[in-house]
């Protein structure tokens, strides 16, 4: 049998940066409690184990402010959804396509869904005029993502921001 305690070493990096070299791990903690901080395990599965003498609570604010400021500057995407019907009015399409219009200027995709009922499903083809009338109306501002398809009672199209 082995009486012996085997001493854990690991590879020390200093509060600036600079690898001390390879220390054991009660020595590690005693020089991180010297500089009066903390002693964080970087890399555990490194050969030896890495560790840093740092500021953890420091640490970890600065991590979070990070992740705020990048949060902050990405755009999140939203699916706006415009319903019409095979025989909605010019008027009531031209009033949703307002809506579309501002939906993809503020970089949103839009998915326009138009529903059939009934006897509507026999007379797809006023669906595919009505996408193409949407599509048309809108190319300026944006562009197809998707091609007008049937789900069900449903055709969908989805239109997402023209760069």
């Amino acid at each position: 049998m082995n009486d012996q305690i085997r001493v854990q070493k690991v590879r020390l990096i200093s509060p600036d940066g600079d690898q001390i070299g390879i220390v054991p791990t009660d020595e590690a903690l005693q020089k991180a409690v010297n500089y009066g901080l903390d002693l964080v395990e970087v890399s555990p599965n490194a050969k030896p184990p890495v560790c840093r003498i740092m500021d953890y609570g420091k640490y970890k604010y600065e991590q979070s402010k990070k992740e705020k400021i990048s949060k902050k500057k990405q755009h999140i995407i939203t699916v706006k959804e415009i319903r019409l019907r095979p025989r909605t009015d010019d008027h009531d399409l031209e009033t949703k396509m307002r809506h579309a219009r501002k939906f993809l200027e503020q970089k949103n995709k839009v998915k326009i869904t138009i529903l059939f009922r009934g006897r509507e499903m026999a007379y797809q083809d006023f669906g595919f005029e009505l996408m193409e009338k949407v599509q048309e109306s809108l190319e300026d501002v944006g562009k197809v993502e998707s091609e007008p398809k049937m789900e069900g009672r449903r055709m969908i199209m989805i239109l997402t921001h023209k760069n």
